[in-house]
């Protein structure tokens, strides 16, 4: 696990504990010679993420798409700022960089962007792990939710359980990294087609 992939909001959110988390998660992945890749944001959860990073040593890489650029959004002082055209190629980019998935406190992007890597992982496009950073219970309704889904019968419980949880960074990080994926195959419920 070379590379790690975070996604997390572009606002600070209400509690200064996800502001705490975001310093010592970028701090760990610099400290663990790890190169960090996110949406190359100065602002928010984002920024402070990335300063951390830089500021202890380590290896950043932003993928910003133009017009966030163009908004003076992007974070220019990271090792790296990769500029892409659209929020799609930003994504595709970014998955393509690294070799795990972790979420942090955020709003509708950054759900999606973890949804659309687990997704892949389920659907066996890739192999790498995904986890979320659930600080101060940040998760806990979406960790509900996703049992929820399990019990109904829209969620095995094993591609529920290749998402990963813990609520200190460096701990994260060594379950993402010890992690084997499962081969659990994607199944399709004939019977209601």
């Amino acid at each position: 696990m070379k590379a790690v992939c975070v996604f997390c909001g572009s606002s600070r959110g209400a509690r200064p504990e996800y502001e705490a988390a975001a310093a010592r998660l970028g701090q760990a992945i610099a400290r663990s010679g790890r190169t960090l890749v996110y949406g190359g944001g100065r602002v928010g959860l984002m920024g402070v993420l990335g300063d951390a990073a830089m500021a202890a040593g380590g290896r950043v890489i932003g993928v910003t798409p133009r017009r966030l650029v163009e908004k003076e959004v992007a974070h220019h002082g990271l090792t790296e700022l990769r500029v892409v055209e659209s929020m799609h190629a930003r994504k595709a980019m970014m998955a393509e960089l690294s070799d795990a998935f972790i979420a942090m406190p955020g709003g509708v992007g950054t759900f999606e962007e973890f949804f659309e890597v687990l997704t892949w992982s389920q659907l066996g496009f890739h192999s790498k792990p995904c986890g979320l950073l659930n600080v101060a219970g940040y998760y806990d309704p979406m960790l509900a939710f996703l049992d929820h889904a399990v019990e109904q019968g829209f969620v095995r419980a094993e591609h529920r359980a290749i998402v990963l949880t813990d609520t200190e960074p460096t701990a994260l990080l060594d379950r993402l990294s010890a992690f084997d994926m499962p081969i659990v195959p994607k199944w399709i419920d004939r019977a209601s087609t």
